[in-house]
């Protein structure tokens, strides 16, 4: 191959690389534990991972990516299908349409802003989850979910800043 070809090949895994990311952290999310009840409160990987890098790099996340990691976490999860796609565009347009607001803002305030935006991603998956298998879903795992999201949101983000700094030079 030439050096224009693995030049190439290289900003294409370059720029795959938070998709990848998330993807990963999606599977892992997914493996089975034998710890029982575990499953409903773990963190929502694919909410930060979207959000954490529609705010950085919003050109390595375009809406089909999104799309896709919504998707697949459905699939994963078994939850109904098309709700977490939905989710996660209608928070990238929340957070792409306000990006340039908070995108220079430190750690702490795009953790606060967060706070809100995961809770009305929850409120959706909750309704829509709710409506689709027509019946009310628990709303205890959902809170604990969101919970666990907001305490993990730290250490994900931490996780793709080092990913940021060595992938995307």
């Amino acid at each position: 191959m030439s050096d224009t070809a693995w030049t190439r090949l290289d900003g294409l895994a370059r720029g795959l690389s938070p998709f990848a990311l998330t993807l990963a952290f999606l599977m892992a999310a997914a493996v089975p534990l034998r710890i029982s009840d575990l499953s409903p409160i773990l963190p929502a990987v694919g909410l930060i991972a979207v959000y954490y890098w529609i705010v950085h790099r919003p050109d390595l996340m375009p809406a089909w990516a999104v799309f896709l990691i919504g998707l697949i976490q459905d699939l994963l999860g078994g939850g109904p299908l098309g709700v977490g796609p939905f989710v996660l565009l209608v928070l990238y347009a929340a957070v792409a349409t306000q990006r340039r607001v908070f995108a220079g803002g430190g750690f702490f305030l795009l953790w606060l802003i967060f706070l809100p935006l995961a809770g009305g991603a929850f409120l959706l998956s909750w309704l829509f989850g709710s409506l689709i298998l027509d019946q009310v879903i628990a709303p205890r795992p959902v809170i604990f979910e969101y919970l666990t999201t907001i305490a993990f949101y730290p250490c994900l983000t931490w996780i793709f800043i080092q990913a940021q700094r060595a992938f995307l030079r």
